[in-house]
């Protein structure tokens, strides 16, 4: 059987003029499967009767085609492909097939801009077509070897309403950074490296964090504040009384840190604060 958005291996038939008749593998001829020359990897010698790797895409009169070559994803799989154009009838990505594939509206979870890179689920719709969407919650698995403490790689692919992002770690696995683990705005399509895993859920899904281990991000913290004063005659309004808001979008810091770098400045004698803010010595 011929899987279609798929590698696979086929009998060279015939040759003919434009490129070679793979086996269709339906005992018709007619259903023979054409590898056009200009799909052919330059310099690849083939005869009738080879067994060659092909890919098989869907081409514009609605006819099963192959090409040599390999694709970013394939139909099963979970991919961070690129945008290359939004029309009337859904958005189209680049998949490395000879054609884009089409992302229905109804398959669009969020909107699409060109250029822009997301994460799909490659699938055939009901008419045998290669498609995708960005409904990629199904399709992710728990079934990993991560542990406590291990540094990954993660894209944002949505957020749950309490805001906490839903990320995918190696196009397969699903994970999470809670609401208060992050400081910064994060968006739909973004790559986040450098991710520490914090919890394992007893379903196996992931939990994340991008912030650093305490001390670090504690002297993070206390260079954005001596940063930010020396920046305004070494003054801030800012103090330990300050509304968490304020100080999670200007320092990217929870109030927790941003009191403990506060106190570490003072016992060193850098800065000291009133009522009014904080001032550098």
């Amino acid at each position: 059987m011929v899987n279609t958005g798929k590698l696979n291996r086929l009998e060279v038939k015939r040759k003919t003029e434009f490129g070679y008749f793979l086996d269709g593998q339906t005992g018709n001829s007619s259903d023979d499967i054409l590898l056009h020359n200009k799909f052919i990897k330059e310099g690849t010698e083939i005869n009738i009767g080879d067994e060659i790797e092909v890919f098989i895409f869907i081409d514009s009169k609605g006819r099963k085609a192959a090409t040599m070559d390999r694709p970013l994803a394939q139909v099963g799989d979970i991919a961070y492909l690129k945008v290359v154009s939004n029309t009337d009838i859904g958005s189209f990505v680049d998949a490395g097939f000879p054609k884009d594939i089409l992302v229905p509206f109804k398959e669009k979870k969020f909107p699409l801009f060109l250029d822009e890179k997301y994460l799909f689920y490659i699938y055939l719709d009901k008419s045998g077509r290669i498609a995708a969407t960005t409904d990629i919650d199904l399709y992710l698995s728990t079934d990993h070897e991560y542990k406590e403490g291990d540094t990954i790689t993660g894209i944002v692919y949505g957020f749950q309403t309490n805001k906490t992002a839903m990320l995918c770690v190696d196009n397969k696995f699903a994970a999470v950074i809670l609401n208060n683990e992050y400081y910064t705005e994060l968006e739909i399509g973004q790559v986040m490296e450098n991710l520490k895993v914090i919890k394992i859920y007893e379903d196996g899904k992931l939990g994340l964090t991008p912030r650093a281990d305490r001390k670090t991000e504690m002297d993070s913290v206390e260079y954005r504040i001596l940063s930010y004063m020396e920046g305004n005659d070494g003054y801030m309004r800012f103090n330990d009384k300050s509304d968490p808001n304020d100080i999670r979008i200007l320092f990217n810091s929870s109030k927790k840190n941003f009191k403990r770098a506060l106190g570490v400045l003072m016992k060193k004698g850098i800065v000291y604060q009133d009522e009014n803010g904080t001032y550098l010595k």
